[in-house]
């Protein structure tokens, strides 16, 4: 669990399972980079490996978040199941779950293939059919960055 105190304690989520729950159903994952004193917020999509309590990304092999990521591999990332709007209300029915972690780069192509089929069995329809596709070509694994977030620290929340 987190550090951080949650101003409104009942719509805390303290039960790890209903967090792994959130982690597991989400698709797309926000995630703060730091370096000196700029930030960099980008959101992408995610398969979840619950043993690991990790987050796979994939990203083209250049680009600005892996160079914050280089510089500074901690992040701060949140992931929403949004339940919509509540109409009359003025409030939205949600599950959130923020979480702060670590950055590894994976290069092996038995790590990336690892990564990248977690990522394609939490996202894919027919995931059979996509590995096949996708991680059977080793020049694939080689033009692609695939990042590890290992989750340190999370907190969740819910609103009704």
């Amino acid at each position: 669990m987190s550090h951080y105190h949650m101003y409104k304690a009942e719509a805390a989520i303290t039960d790890g399972v209903a967090i792994q729950d959130i982690l597991a159903a989400g698709k797309y994952a926000t995630l703060a980079f730091a370096r000196h004193d700029e930030p960099y917020l980008v959101t992408m999509n995610y398969g979840y490996d619950p043993e690991a309590l990790a987050l796979y990304l994939h990203s083209a092999p250049r680009g600005l978040k892996l160079e914050f990521a280089r510089e500074n591999p901690r992040v701060c990332g949140t992931v929403i199941v949004d339940g919509g709007y509540i109409p009359n209300r003025c409030s939205h029915a949600y599950h959130s779950v923020v979480f702060w972690g670590r950055v590894e780069f994976l290069e092996t192509p038995e790590d990336k293939a690892y990564g990248l089929g977690v990522l394609i069995d939490c996202l894919e329809p027919d995931p059979a059919a996509t590995r096949e596709r996708l991680l059977s070509d080793p020049d694939r694994l080689q033009n692609v960055a695939v990042l590890k977030v290992t989750i340190d620290e999370v907190s969740g929340r819910t609103g009704k």
